[in-house]
């Protein structure tokens, strides 16, 4: 049903940065919450929320709305996500299956045909509003620019760090966020963003290789 790991990607991304209460985040599932902190600021953890379209050229072509925390393991920087929906059944269970990643189902409308606007909605399969956001688009930074992180997630009852490697064009942006307040996205309601970015053009290698794999098993 889905493609096997590492998952190479194409997109474009819009991609805002909170500042949020400790205590108002959702707890981490308890495996995942053993092994590692949220990095805080005053109290504040810093949330990364993004809207991403996975664009023909990549593996799958879908579209995406995550929610994920800053963390560190033993002073080493992890994202761990939260929050996550796709409009495709492939990517969902890829997700979950491959690397413990919660994604759901849900309807998208991401609308970046009328520039320097984006104008996204993310439905439940039902229909209520999960939330929305409209994103202007500014000035362009010169050149691309190297992407690498590793995502840490609950898989069963181990982690599961999964590397992620690519490079992009910067844009600047400003974004204004509607969650709905009573929705799984609440504890972003009524907060501006601190950061707020345009991924463009974006290529991405989600995963290790069998071979990587392989190495990594022998080195432990």
């Amino acid at each position: 049903m889905y493609p096997p790991e590492p998952w190479h990607l194409r997109g474009q991304m819009y991609l805002s940065v909170f500042l949020i209460p400790r205590r108002d985040m959702p707890a981490l599932p308890p495996v995942l919450g053993a092994a590692v902190r949220p990095v805080t600021v005053g109290g504040r953890v810093a949330v990364g929320a993004a809207w991403v379209s996975y664009e023909p050229g990549g593996v799958l072509h879908y579209r995406e709305l995550l929610s994920a925390v800053l963390v560190h393991e033993r002073g080493r920087p992890r994202v761990s996500i939260t929050d996550i929906w796709v409009d495709s059944v492939a990517s969902r269970e890829g997700g979950r299956r491959l690397w413990g990643i919660p994604k759901e189902l849900a309807d998208f409308t991401l609308d970046a045909e009328t520039e320097p606007l984006v104008d996204a909605t993310l439905t439940a399969p039902g229909g209520a509003v999960i939330g929305s956001a409209l994103v202007r688009l500014k000035r362009r930074l010169p050149g691309r620019y190297p992407l690498g992180f590793t995502v840490a997630q609950q898989l069963g009852e181990h982690v599961r760090r999964t590397p992620v490697r690519g490079r992009a064009g910067l844009r600047t942006a400003a974004a204004a966020w509607r969650p709905e307040p009573d929705g799984p996205l609440g504890y972003l309601s009524g907060r501006r963003p601190v950061l707020s970015l345009a991924v463009t053009d974006f290529w991405l290698t989600f995963g290790r290789s069998a071979e990587d794999r392989a190495k990594s098993r022998s080195a432990t």
